[in-house]
């Protein structure tokens, strides 16, 4: 197995309400979204995906204990001001800002927010990480 990744797919109890909250952040679903089933969104060099919560669960065999599943996404940016204007745009969306931005002890600055089916994102600048042109980072 080559080291990538390629999907990520949340689970959502609403899935207008969840594509709503995106949209409200500046993402747009692809075309090839199926409307009342399932919001694909390129993101990169790779894709966000919101599907019903259930279904995600049965399609990967797994119990929903609908508690949080052990994973926060992040998105790096450029500037702390970026930081805190996303975290800003993401809380007047619907989202909980869990961690306020500050600077970080690594030498960031990040913040995290929490999406209104609870899926945590981090908001950081990591100057170890610095991105591409295309948004992408490269460990070096």
């Amino acid at each position: 197995m080559q080291q990538r990744l390629s999907l990520v797919t949340l689970g959502v109890a609403d899935l207008e309400r969840s594509i709503a909250f995106y949209r409200a952040l500046g993402w747009e679903p692809h075309p090839r979204s199926v409307p009342g089933d399932i919001a694909f969104f390129q993101a990169g060099g790779m894709v966000v995906a919101l599907w019903a919560r259930a279904a995600l669960a049965a399609d990967s065999g797994v119990a929903d204990s609908g508690g949080w599943g052990g994973v926060t996404l992040a998105h790096n940016v450029e500037r702390p001001a970026e930081v805190d204007d996303i975290l800003r745009t993401a809380q007047q969306a619907g989202a909980r800002v869990a961690r306020p931005a500050a600077e970080t002890e690594w030498g960031g600055y990040s913040g995290v927010f929490v999406d209104p089916d609870g899926h945590p994102w981090e908001v950081a600048v990591n100057p170890g990480w610095p991105l591409e042109a295309d948004g992408s980072v490269r460990l070096r």
